[in-house]
């Protein structure tokens, strides 16, 4: 047999090699760190994942259970397993990146049942040098057509007593908006309910972020402790509890991933969400434009002495239209006013009732003359609007917004995941995008990477965030901490940014009007950095902003980025996150509450001198936390930024070359 036929057959047993001889199959990244490992034991299918020879979940289960008490996951077999390298190659016209170019491997897993129904599932795994994902695709086949799946019983068993990173959340009806807490993963008590994605950190600074990827279609997925190991637990249907997912074939389930690494900043650098959702669905994103947004509900819709009042008018929404343009910032927001909602609508507050028509803006107010007088002035209008009141006339009311000139909205209060909930995002998304609109979720779960699928998803929230600081339940810089490492890994995380009213714990008092944060302001301003969200908040009122120190950071500081670095971070203690856009650099370190001084190498930035402006704290912070130095200074990638960091603290740096 000569060479060329001897390496031929080598990869004929490599690519498809039957399981009767193979018995395990192996996965591993591109740069061999990670190994998945496959197998079918007394015929039921297992995984097991290292991360450099460190085993981090061992002997894990899979199976389906369908309607009728039907088990998929006994019995089974496999002919052959398929190989392949991918590469993903692509943009983002909003992500952590502007170009993604990734590599992975992938092997394709065949499962028949030898009896019964003889159903084939594919066990489809990717795995890239960041992390690792697996789903369970269902092909057509002649003797099933259709499932309705009651329960998806993809094990976590997790090795060892590694540190958590968890939000607990009450039920499946949720804004999930929790905080944060930090146990061994043994604390947690069975039958916890879990959001996700969940933080994991082992012994020697290994970490493993669990989540998913494009949920499309089926029921979102929490993390629940049964036994003692952790488990998939799938929001069910409304109306009932057993039923989490009907569909026709042939389907696919979301990615289930694991984000893995050895340093913490590269999970938050990561592009694997993206890189498991499907491509762009639109196909002219040339009116797609992020920026800033007033959103006056935060403020307590505060207006100054005129002589007009606040409320659902004109005069009131021309006040912050002018406010925006004197200062470039992209957008303003129509609410309406302490409750009320600006379209009619007969419910409690901004609860819609059942004459509520988002088609027909209250008697006060003159849409068309509002975004006419917008746009003379260089301002885009987007909406506020309960989802309620908007699905029932998706249509028309897109029709209408489009037809005023209206750029985009906040769809709030979804609170829920289920597969009707997330078929409705998608139906939101992919509607809107016809319209020229863009969408922005409230009181909604996790990103899965469909920003990528549909860019006019600017941003969602999913995360306790400032708005709670309106009635006490105060956001501290220990709750900002954790966000990074937990919320921000899926993606655009929005957080009701740019109160510009710190206020020393020991002094704060919460209120509606003017409400004051936490923090100081230079942690503030580092949060439009720390967090990647498309369609950031300014939401003080405008006095609080105009003539303020740092306002002029707040004003050019962008909302899409070239490229995103991680130079420094602790979990639950400090983290510094480098954007670029073009050629400048633009730093953001936050601190807990803890005072520390941390050096930042700048030996990320390309070759060449950079002139910075630095923001920071200044001496007498802990007294008045709006206060703050602007310094200008020259670098070189060679040095490196000592940051000397109060409690609460923050910086932000621009670097121009």
């Amino acid at each position: 047999m000569n060479r060329i036929a001897l390496v031929f057959l080598h990869f004929l047993l490599v690519i498809s090699f039957p399981l009767a001889a193979q018995k395990k199959i192996s996965l591993s990244s591109p740069d061999k760190k990670i190994l998945f490992e496959f197998n079918l034991t007394d015929d039921r299918p297992e995984y097991s994942v290292r991360f450099n020879k460190h085993v981090l979940i061992e002997h894990s289960i899979l199976s389906l259970s369908f309607e009728n008490k039907d088990v998929w996951g006994m019995n089974l077999t496999t002919d052959r397993a398929t190989f392949a390298d991918g590469e993903d190659n692509y943009t983002l016209p909003a992500g952590k990146t502007s170009q993604v170019h990734d590599f992975y491997k992938e092997v394709s897993i065949p499962l028949h049942e030898r009896s019964g129904k003889k159903r084939l599932i594919i066990l489809m795994v990717r795995a890239f040098d960041d992390g690792l994902a697996f789903r369970y695709e269902f092909p057509v086949q002649n003797n099933w057509t259709a499932y309705t799946l009651t329960d998806e019983n993809t094990h976590f068993s997790i090795i060892g007593n590694p540190k958590a990173r968890v939000a607990f959340l009450e039920n499946f009806t949720t804004s999930h908006e929790h905080r944060y807490n930090v146990l061994p993963l043994k604390d947690i008590k069975d039958d916890t309910l879990m959001d996700m994605p969940a933080l994991f950190e082992f012994p020697g600074k290994i970490f493993m972020a669990i989540t998913e990827a494009n949920l499309v279609n089926y029921a979102g997925m929490s993390l629940i402790k049964r036994n003692g190991m952790l488990t998939s637990q799938l929001s069910p249907l409304p109306g009932q509890s057993e039923i989490k997912v009907k569909v026709s074939l042939p389907h696919q389930t979301p990615w289930r991933v694991l984000m893995i690494s050895d340093r913490i900043g590269a999970l938050i650098e990561s592009n694997i969400l993206t890189n498991l959702a499907a491509p762009c669905e639109i196909k002219d994103l040339s009116w797609l434009k992020p920026g800033k947004a007033t959103f006056h509900w935060w403020n307590g819709d505060v207006l100054p002495d005129t002589t007009f009042e606040a409320g659902i008018n004109f005069d009131f929404n021309k006040y912050y239209i002018d406010f925006a343009s004197r200062n470039g910032i992209e957008y303003h927001t129509i609410i309406g006013n302490r409750g009320v909602a600006w379209y009619q609508n007969d419910g409690m507050e901004y609860q819609p009732g059942p004459n509520t028509d988002v088609t027909k803006p209250r008697p006060t107010l003159d849409i068309q003359a509002i975004c006419d007088y917008a746009r003379s002035k260089g301002v885009g209008i987007r909406f506020w609007v309960h989802w309620k009141a908007l699905y029932p006339k998706l249509d028309s009311a897109f029709t209408l917004f489009q037809k005023w000139g209206v750029k985009g909205m906040m769809v709030d209060f979804m609170d829920r995941d289920d597969q009707e909930m997330v078929k409705i995002q998608e139906e939101i998304l992919r509607k809107a995008a016809e319209h020229h609109l863009e969408i922005q979720f409230h009181g909604a779960y996790k990103p899965t990477g469909l920003s990528r699928t549909y860019p006019n998803e600017s941003t969602r929230e999913g995360t306790l965030n400032y708005e709670n600081d309106k009635w006490g339940n105060l956001i501290t810089p220990d709750d900002d901490i954790e966000i990074p490492f937990t919320r921000a890994l899926a993606g655009p995380t929005d957080y009701h940014l740019g109160g510009f009213r710190a206020m020393p714990a020991s002094s704060f008092k919460p209120q509606v009007s003017h409400p004051h944060v936490l923090g100081t302001r230079c942690h503030m301003l580092a949060m439009y950095v720390i967090l990647e969200n498309h369609l950031s908040m300014v939401c003080d009122d405008p006095e609080a902003y105009e003539g303020q120190d740092g306002f002029d950071f707040l004003k050019k500081v962008p909302t899409v980025w070239d490229q995103t670095v991680v130079p420094g971070a602790e979990t639950g203690e400090w983290v510094s996150i480098a954007r670029r856009k073009g050629s400048d650099w633009y730093i953001g370190t936050i601190n807990n509450s803890k005072a520390r001084t941390v050096i930042i190498p700048l030996n990320f930035l390309p070759p060449g001198n950079y002139q910075a402006e630095i923001y920071s704290d200044a001496p007498d912070v802990a007294e008045n936390p709006n206060h703050l130095l602007l310094q200008n200074r020259n670098f070189s990638p060679s040095d490196s930024l000592t940051i000397n960091l109060p409690d609460g603290g923050g910086q932000v740096v621009v670097l121009h070359p």
